[in-house]
């Protein structure tokens, strides 16, 4: 059996349900789709493999409760990345699903910080 252990770099995108402020939903198979896509572009271009777990949760603050979807990441061992380049890339999926999704603000949180990506201060106005 052959073991690989690699440096232990987790990224989570933390992105709403709703194209923007619109109250319209997408599903989880748009995400997924746009996912693939890059990702299908990202192997081809850069032979960079991020795989990614999605799992549903609800953001909640004051009376507000929001949909959200997680997206998981680890540095796989089968495709290591340098911590660098793990955040590079989380960074630029992040930016492409924002634009795909209309999403004015998306957080990742990072083994080591947080970061919040943002288009402008706007607030949801059912907060």
């Amino acid at each position: 059996m052959n073991v690989i252990s690699t440096p232990n770099y987790t990224a989570t995108i933390i992105i709403g349900t709703e194209y923007g402020y619109s109250k319209k939903s997408y599903d989880k198979d748009t995400l997924i789709k746009f996912l693939q896509e890059y990702q299908i572009k990202n192997i081809k271009e850069k032979s960079i493999y991020l795989s990614a777990c999605i799992s549903s949760c609800e953001i909640v603050l004051s009376g507000h409760i929001e949909p959200h979807y997680q997206l998981s990441f680890i540095n796989y061992p089968k495709f290591p990345l340098d911590e660098n380049t793990f955040k590079k890339e989380v960074e630029a999926l992040t930016q492409y699903l924002m634009k795909k999704l209309r999403q004015n603000r998306v957080v990742i949180l990072y083994h080591n910080e947080s970061k919040m990506f943002e288009l402008n201060q706007e607030i949801d106005p059912r907060i």
